[in-house]
């Protein structure tokens, strides 16, 4: 039969006249439509392949690095700025431009890859307190390994970006976040302790290091402690930065201190430290003098955490403590530290960084100055001494930078060291 006449047959035809063939039409559009709804999960759940990688994870970040690469003809973008530090000191900013919160899409391995940036402006990262993010990846096919070279390529790039330089974290919440950008790496010569007490402690960490299995192998939990002490502004936190960078190790800072800080929450910190790290826990000494004020103030501390010192210990050495992890402590009274805190199994390894001796002010002098004689660097320390017998080593380095280009007049007016 024609279009024409079936037509005109629905037309003379008193039933859909009266709306029963309206309503049959548009039921079976509904029908199409639900089909075709129904089919879309379906081929969506067994031909397409999906990954969702949280705001909360580490690899987050790297992802939105390695998306600021590959994104490069989307128009919608959301700006992050960083700050780095070259060779010379100088610093400098860069931009990068990561998909905005949205649907995109990015050419990967000949392959269409749909990148879905969400940001749940009701939900907060209780760590953070800013908005909850996430990134979906969606792609055709059942095979995961697409996903798994992208992140691979993520996590390398962010190494890439890392390579020869320091990363410091800090705890925010109950996760360790990069504070600020990578740092250079402080060469270890730069900081002039007393003569053979950098090089001892280097010496030690390294053996910790290359022997995991002694210690295994005698049931010895595999942890090493060490305490530097001394007076403000001689090297200690100084020294622990360029051995970081001597190990090509990242630092971990963390203050017993800080308001909310748990018991719960230090544990979990120090099992948690990223690979290849030093933890830092400085003025250790004054971790515990708020909380004294506390127990008899309670009003005006409601902020501080409930951290306490069985919490500390245990999670030092205790059975939930966890392993392959170097710690470092630091103090300006060593005086005022339990005798528990500073035990073998907690502190392995104690060191005084006391103020400058005669040869570390030679040293220190001559690396300042290099072109200047030996004669001169002696006059200095001599000078310096005679005036002031007890100098730190951020005042000698304070007093150079007051003579960048005059050394004659560095060691000439070494009595006015620290005045």
């Amino acid at each position: 039969m024609p279009v024409t006449d079936f037509i005109a047959a629905l037309k003379d035809n008193p039933y859909f006249g009266a709306g029963f063939g309206l309503v049959g039409v548009g039921s079976a559009l509904a029908l199409a439509r639900k089909g075709l709804q129904l089919g879309l999960v379906a081929f969506r759940r067994h031909y397409m392949i999906t990954l969702e990688v949280p705001g909360s994870d580490r690899s987050y970040s790297w992802l939105l690095n390695w998306l600021s690469r590959q994104a490069t003809r989307t128009q919608h973008l959301s700006v992050e700025t960083a700050y780095l530090q070259h060779e010379g000191g100088r610093v400098s900013t860069r931009f990068n431009f990561v998909p905005s919160p949205g649907s995109h899409f990015i050419w990967y391995q000949r392959k269409w890859i749909q990148v879905e940036r969400n940001r749940e402006k009701q939900m907060v990262d209780l760590n953070t307190g800013s908005p909850w993010e996430s990134v979906t990846l969606t792609a055709l096919g059942t095979d995961r390994q697409i996903f798994i070279g992208i992140l691979h390529e993520a996590r390398k790039l962010a190494l890439l970006e890392c390579e020869g330089k320091t990363v410091m974290y800090s705890a925010v919440g109950a996760e360790w976040r990069p504070l600020g950008a990578p740092r250079r790496r402080r060469p270890l010569a730069s900081v002039v302790l007393e003569r053979g007490l950098a090089e001892r402690i280097v010496r030690d960490v390294r053996d910790f290091i290359d022997n995991p299995k002694w210690y295994s192998d005698r049931g010895i939990p595999y942890r090493r402690g060490y305490l530097l002490y001394g007076p403000p502004g001689c090297g200690k936190s100084s020294f622990i930065t360029a051995l970081a960078g001597e190990l090509e190790y990242s630092i971990c800072l963390l203050s017993l201190s800080a308001s909310g800080l748990s018991d719960d929450r230090l544990q979990h910190l120090l099992s948690a430290a990223p690979q290849h790290s030093l933890i830092l826990l400085e003025d250790v000494d004054a971790a515990f003098l708020g909380r004294d004020l506390a127990a008899e103030n309670p009003a005006a501390y409601q902020g501080l955490g409930r951290l306490t010192f069985s919490g500390l210990l245990n999670a030092l050495d205790g059975v939930a403590s966890s392993e392959a992890r170097i710690i470092f402590m630091t103090t300006n009274h060593v005086d005022r530290l339990d005798p528990a805190l500073v035990r073998p199994g907690r502190v392995d390894v104690k060191e005084p960084v006391g103020y400058c001796s005669r040869w570390q002010l030679v040293q220190m002098f001559r690396r300042f100055y290099p072109d200047e004689p030996p004669a001169t660097a002696e006059a200095f320390a001599d000078g310096a001494l005679a005036a002031r017998p007890e100098v730190s080593a951020a005042q000698v380095q304070g007093h150079f930078m007051l003579h960048k280009e005059d050394p004659a007049g560095a060691a000439r007016r070494a009595g006015a060291l620290g005045t």
